[in-house]
């Protein structure tokens, strides 16, 4: 069995611990390296006992909100936390683990929200983060998850007509992926299973959207063009819960 590496919108730890939720799925997977976006947590609010794993984590500094993490058995040779630009490195929203072969990188995308009023800021931070991954390619290769907050094609949600226009599924946000796959990087769900419909990673609480598997796909591993050979698969466990997201996964050979 290759190695297993997960990421995992769990839209507050806390909750997901709470309800047994969490535990229940690293027993089941034993992932290699797991990363967390939405932990909504400051420091030392929680105390997670995960033997085997190291754990490292990067809180925003707004209470109560986003926040990102990495649980991995192999240890790092380095961790370091945001991208280095001052606008962007409040939110907690970007951890990077480097390992002998590649760089990992968890991510937490803002959401350009209901009304859009992000919506600019996200073309500044898509285009700083397509950077900031850029240049540590120029080191090694990269391996980044997390909740990219976009649909990328139609296909990559249930309803893309009354939804276009929306956050998550505005041309310009669309766009940006576009740049990510023109850039040599490679959404590793869609190389496997190009025509795959119905595979969503993310649920409105609301109109049983779960049930009704109406969802979108937002969560997503993209790693360099060069590592494809050594990728094995990619997962989408859609049985976990816990979350209004479910976790998203590879298998590196």
């Amino acid at each position: 069995m290759g190695k297993k590496l997960v990421s995992w919108n769990v839209n507050g730890l806390r909750a997901c611990v709470s309800k047994g939720c969490f535990q229940e799925f690293m027993d089941k997977e034993n992932p290699d390296v797991i990363c967390l976006q939405e932990t909504k947590l400051s420091e030392g609010q929680i105390e997670l006992d995960l033997p085997g794993y190291e754990q490292y984590w990067n809180y925003a500094e707004k209470k109560g909100y986003s926040g990102t993490a990495i649980f991995t058995k192999e240890k790092p040779l380095s961790v370091s936390y945001g991208m280095g630009i001052e606008e962007h490195d409040h939110e907690g929203r970007v951890i990077t683990a480097e390992y002998p072969d590649y760089y990992l990188v968890t991510v937490y995308v803002p959401n350009a929200k209901e009304d859009l009023s992000r919506l600019e800021y996200r073309q500044v931070w898509e285009d700083d983060f397509l950077k900031f991954i850029k240049n540590l390619e120029k080191k090694k290769s990269v391996i980044y998850c997390g909740d990219l907050n976009v649909a990328h094609k139609e296909i990559d949600l249930k309803n893309p007509k009354p939804n276009r226009g929306h956050a998550g599924f505005t041309d310009e946000e669309r766009a940006k992926f576009d740049n990510v796959v023109a850039s040599d990087l490679v959404d590793t769900f869609r190389y496997f299973y190009p025509d795959l419909e119905g595979a969503y990673s993310w649920w409105s609480y609301r109109f049983q959207a779960r049930a009704k598997n109406a969802g979108w796909r937002i969560d997503y591993f993209v790693v360099s063009k060069d590592l494809m050979p050594k990728i094995e698969d990619a997962k989408i466990y859609s049985e976990a819960l816990g979350s209004d997201h479910c976790p998203v996964g590879i298998i590196l050979k």
